[in-house]
C-alpha cells in the first residue's frame, strides 16, 4: 500500500483525499499557493509545501514545483484530485517517469478521452452509442455548416479539447452557427490551446446521466451506478443525485454495460466517469465524454454503495484488490454544490468568511474547503463546500436536504443556498421528471 501521498490540489477535494489517507495511515503532503496558506487542508496534512503565488499556472499547475515538493518530502505517490493537472496526460507521464505512483488512469487513456472527437470515434468503434455528429474537426465554418445540414438543426458547437461544461454553444440555424462557430473556436484556442471544434446534434430536452466506473488492478473494468446531473447553470452542474429518478432497471443495465465497454476500449484503470445524454422521451442515451479522474459528485455514489472511492483509488494505484464488489445499492443521495456566487445570476461573489456553521444530523455530510476566518479568493473555482444527504428514498433525501440547507449558515462571500431552498420546493424537481433546462425555467 502507498505509504506517503502528495495531494496536488486544494480546497475541499484536497481535504477529502487527506481525510481518507489519514484514516489509512498514509502520510500526507499538501501543496498550496500563497493565497491558500490558511485553508484547512494545509493544516490537516502531515506536511505542507508552498508551490507558488495565487495564479494557478504558477502554483497548482506548476508541474516542476509540484514534483520538487514530492521529492523534497519523500512522497511516494501523487493524487491530482479533479481540475488543475488531473487530466493532464503529460503530467501523469512525468510523475511516473520520476519514479512516483500516479493515482489515476494511464496517460494513454487520458489522451484518448481528452479530445472529444477522438473519444466519440473510439466509443462508436467500441459499440457505445454516440449522438449524430462530426467524425473529424470542422476546420472551417463552411465545413460546420455542411455538417449541421446533414445532422439537422439545432446543433451543439463544442470545443474538442473542452471540459467542465466550457466551450459549448447551441446554434438553432445557419446564422447562429456562423456566429457561434467563431466564438467557440476563439474560446477553445484561448482556454485549451486547441481551436478544434465538433458539431453534434443538440437535444432541446435532455437529461445528463453519468456512470461511475473503476478500472481495477487486475485489469477488469466495473461499473457501479448512475448519477443524475441535470440541474445545471451554463452547462455546469449544481445538483447531483443517485440513483437517477429517470433510470429504471432495464435502462440501468444498458447504461452500465455501455460504461464498461467504454472503459475497456481504452484499458482504463482507477476511477473514472462515463457521461451520457439521455432522451427522456425515447429512453435512448448517447456518450457525451469520459472524465478520467475522480468527479466532484463522487460522494453520492459512495453513500448508496457504502464505499470510499478515494480508498479504492489508492488501493488500485498500489496494485491491491478493492474492498468490495459492485452490487445492490441502498437509499438515495443528493449533493448540492455550495458556491460563492449570487443565487440569481450565479455570478462569483468571493470574500472573507465571517460565519460558517455546517448542518449536522443523520444522513448529512459536508465536504468543505473553508471555515470561519478563511477568505474565498477570486483566483479559483467558486466551490466552497458540498452538502450531501442520504435518505431511505428520494423523498426522505429531499426532506433532509431542505433541513440541512436551512441549517447551513454562511456570511461574508455570496452563496447559492437560497437557490437550493427554492429548488427543493420546486414541483418539477420534486417530481423527478426534470431535464437540463430546469434552472433556466426557474429564472
Amino acid at each position: 500500500m502507498i505509504e506517503s501521498l502528495l495531494v496536488a490540489n486544494r480546497g475541499e477535494i484536497a481535504r477529502r483525499i487527506i481525510r481518507t489517507a489519514n484514516r489509512l495511515g498514509i502520510r500526507t503532503v499538501a501543496v498550496h499557493s500563497e493565497a491558500d496558506a490558511d485553508l484547512p487542508f494545509v493544516r490537516e496534512a502531515d506536511e505542507a509545501v508552498c508551490v507558488g503565488p495565487a495564479n494557478p499556472a504558477q502554483s497548482y499547475r506548476n508541474t516542476e514545483a509540484i514534483l520538487a515538493a514530492a521529492k523534497s518530502t519523500g512522497a511516494q505517490a501523487i493524487h491530482p484530485g479533479y481540475g488543475f493537472l488531473s487530466e493532464n496526460a503529460d503530467f501523469a507521464r512525468t510523475v511516473e517517469a520520476n519514479g512516483l505512483i500516479w493515482v489515476g488512469p494511464p496517460a494513454e487513456a487520458i489522451t484518448a478521452m481528452g479530445d472529444k472527437i477522438n473519444a466519440r470515434n473510439l466509443m462508436a468503434e467500441a459499440g457505445v452509442p454516440v449522438a449524430p455528429g462530426t467524425h473529424d474537426p470542422a476546420a472551417t465554418v463552411e465545413a460546420a455548416i455542411a455538417a449541421a445540414t446533414t445532422i439537422g438543426y439545432p446543433v451543439m458547437v463544442k470545443a474538442a479539447a473542452g471540459g467542465g461544461g466550457m466551450g459549448m454553444a447551441v446554434a438553432a440555424d445557419e446564422d447562429a452557427l456562423i456566429k457561434e462557430y467563431d466564438k467557440v473556436r476563439a474560446f477553445a484556442e484561448r482556454m485549451f490551446g486547441d481551436a478544434a471544434v465538433l458539431i453534434e446534434r443538440y437535444f432541446p430536452r435532455v437529461r445528463h446521466v453519468e456512470v461511475q466506473i473503476l478500472g481495477l488492478a487486475d485489469g477488469r473494468v466495473i461499473a457501479l451506478s448512475e448519477r443524475e446531473c441535470s440541474v445545471q447553470r451554463r452547462n455546469q452542474k449544481l445538483v447531483e443525485e443517485a440513483p437517477s429518478p429517470a433510470v429504471g432497471p432495464e435502462l440501468r443495465e444498458r447504461l452500465l454495460a455501455a460504461a464498461v465497454q467504454a472503459g475497456e476500449a481504452v484499458g482504463y484503470r482507477n476511477a473514472g466517469t462515463v457521461e451520457c445524454l439521455l432522451d427522456p422521451a425515447t429512453g435512448e442515451f448517447f456518450f457525451l465524454e469520459m472524465n478520467t479522474r475522480l468527479q466532484v459528485e463522487h460522494p453520492i455514489t459512495e453513500l448508496i454503495h457504502g464505499i470510499d472511492l478515494v480508498e479504492e483509488q489508492l488501493r488500485i494505484a498500489s496494485g491491491e484488490p478493492t474492498t468490495f464488489e459492485p452490487g445492490k445499492t441502498t437509499g438515495h443521495a443528493i449533493e448540492l454544490r455550495i458556491n460563492a456566487e449570487d443565487p440569481k445570476r450565479f455570478l462569483p461573489g468571493p470574500g472573507k468568511v465571517t460565519t460558517w456553521v455546517e448542518p449536522t444530523g443523520d444522513g448529512v455530510r459536508v465536504d468543505s474547503g473553508y471555515t470561519e476566518g478563511n477568505t474565498v479568493t477570486p483566483f479559483y473555482d467558486s466551490l466552497m463546500a458540498k452538502l450531501i444527504v442520504f435518505g431511505t428514498d428520494r423523498d426522505d433525501a429531499i426532506a433532509k436536504a431542505r433541513t440541512a440547507v436551512a441549517g447551513f449558515q454562511i456570511a461574508g462571500p455570496k452563496n447559492n443556498l437560497p437557490f437550493f431552498a427554492e429548488l427543493l420546493e420546486n414541483d418539477e424537481f420534486r417530481s423527478g421528471d426534470y431535464d437540463t433546462g430546469i434552472v433556466a425555467r426557474m429564472r
